[in-house]
């Protein structure tokens, strides 16, 4: 099973179609110990013009990446036959460079309130 921040490539659905490409596992312990698949986020080596909801690793030589890259806020939900192979893992100061992008690129999740008793 896979942890939250592990490197691994994967079979991944892009615009130009499926690619075997380095990600990084963005799911939960819980999510994982109630679904047999892993939500990912890409790793690329397009480094120009990064934004806002990209993040520039620090230690990608550490997290078993061949090259310089940046996680991009390009999430998708695979199946284990996508064949996962673990690579490495984010630096904890990577790990939390990509937990903020994840949070700027999604909605927030707060309830929103009652909107109370309702005038005529």
């Amino acid at each position: 099973m896979f942890n939250p921040g592990d490197v691994v490539v994967i079979d991944f659905p892009g615009v130009t179609g499926i690619k075997r490409r380095p990600t990084v596992v963005v799911s939960s312990q819980v999510y994982h110990a109630s679904r047999p698949d892993i939500v990912v986020g890409l790793i690329t080596s397009q480094t120009t013009a990064p934004g806002p909801t990209d993040y520039v690793l620090q230690d990608w030589a550490q997290a078993g990446l061949r090259v310089a890259s940046i996680f991009r806020s390009f999430f998708a939900t695979l199946p284990p036959s996508a064949h996962p192979v673990l690579v490495g893992h984010l630096s904890d100061r990577d790990w939390q460079g990509v937990c903020a992008c994840v949070r700027a690129a999604l909605a927030p999740l707060a309830v929103p309130e009652s909107p109370g008793p309702q005038t005529p």
